[in-house]
């Protein structure tokens, strides 16, 4: 597949506006003492967390994040021993994770969540019969 001028002109400056958006990344390293990868931005400001919280990271052990290494557009991080990809500003639009990721992250903490009210709930349902059977045509043999 070949790239016309025109495509790359393109893409250059949708790049180009994203780096006037978005402060580019001047080093990143895995902090051991506290446990999480220290991202410095060249506005100054330092974005540090733990690893457990971000998409793709989550099973990551300590020697995993070392070496990490900034994208050659200054706006991604790559972990070589991982072979994972972080877009910062993707990464932070989702806060730590893509949008479906985190929507599904929150549920879970939701769904552990323990009130009177869910207990309640929980009790009166169980009066009921418990949850209904699925029908038999919605099964998967």
């Amino acid at each position: 597949m070949d790239i016309t001028n025109e495509a790359f002109d393109a893409a250059s400056r949708r790049a180009a506006a994203k780096k006037t958006a978005f402060p580019t990344i001047v080093a990143v390293r895995y902090d051991q003492r506290i446990a999480r990868v220290v991202i410095s931005l060249v506005s100054g400001l330092e974005l540090a967390f733990a690893p457990k919280d971000v998409q793709g990271l989550e099973q990551a052990h300590p020697a995993d994040l070392i070496g990490a290494e900034i994208s050659p557009s200054g706006l991604g991080i790559h972990f070589p021993r991982l072979d994972a990809d972080l877009y910062i500003p993707a990464l932070l639009e989702g806060f730590l994770g893509s949008k479906r990721w985190m929507a599904a992250e929150n549920g879970k903490i939701g769904g552990k969540a323990a009130s009177a009210a869910k207990a309640s709930a929980a009790r009166q349902n169980g009066k009921l019969g418990g949850r209904p059977k699925k029908p038999k045509d919605l099964i998967a043999a």
